[in-house]
């Protein structure tokens, strides 16, 4: 039996839908416990001067709890590889400070970083996995921008400023793209996930990890909620 025009149109029109189907993940952080204070930094004089708060931010806290900086991604579950984003991640060396200070990238995605301050940085990048190279770059104020790409996964990857040791960022690098990092207000949303259960982890530098099953509908968002303990 054939099928006539508009039958075909329909099932067309169904498959496509099924393609784009996708749901979000949102949730908040939230720290139970108090952390150690933050330690004042050894700035020198020009950097004293720009430095935004003169302070570690191993815990950005609010008031009510809410945890900034945490890592949160798609452990277990995600099918297939994606190819890398054509966007670059930007890092940016500003008030001699890296920011972002934790961040997420796919494997072999452009990582940039920007020295905006007026004195001399170095980019130190120190992998802990063999796959990704290890490299150490002087960039002049207001240089050319460095790029960077990494082919394995890693966790918190390291970016170090030698000059000014207190300077590091933190790069996860996934073979896809289902990560967010929490705000200060402790709030994430990973958008565009495909339908299906997962592990949800999220991961704190201090605060350790915790992880959840979740499984996410093929339209709206399901909320993931996680609560970490200060160490």
């Amino acid at each position: 039996m054939k099928l006539n025009h508009r039958c075909l149109a329909v099932a067309a029109l169904f498959a496509s839908l099924q393609l784009v189907s996708a749901g979000d993940i949102t949730g908040k952080i939230t720290l139970k416990g108090t952390p150690q204070p933050e330690k004042d930094l050894p700035l020198d004089p020009t950097c004293g001067k720009i430095h935004p708060t003169k302070k570690t931010r191993f815990y950005v806290v609010g008031k009510s709890g809410e945890l900034a900086d945490t890592f949160i991604y798609l452990k277990e579950g995600v099918k297939g590889n994606a190819p890398a984003s054509d966007k670059p991640l930007l890092i940016d060396q500003a008030g001699c400070e890296y920011e972002p200070y934790v961040a997420g990238a796919v494997v072999n995605q452009k990582i940039t970083v920007r020295n905006s301050d007026p004195v001399l940085h170095n980019v130190h990048v120190l992998p802990a996995n063999p796959g990704n190279k290890e490299s150490n770059v002087a960039q002049l104020p207001k240089s050319k921008d460095l790029d960077f790409t990494f082919p394995t996964e890693e966790s918190f990857l390291k970016f170090k400023c030698d000059v000014h040791p207190w300077m590091y960022s933190y790069v996860t690098i996934l073979k896809h793209p289902y990560f967010a990092v929490s705000g200060t207000d402790g709030t994430f949303k990973i958008a565009n996930v495909p339908p299906g259960k997962y592990t949800l982890e999220a991961k704190h530098r201090k605060a350790g990890t915790q992880t959840i099953e979740i499984e996410v509908p093929a339209t709206g968002s399901k909320e993931a909620n996680f609560t970490l303990e200060a160490k």
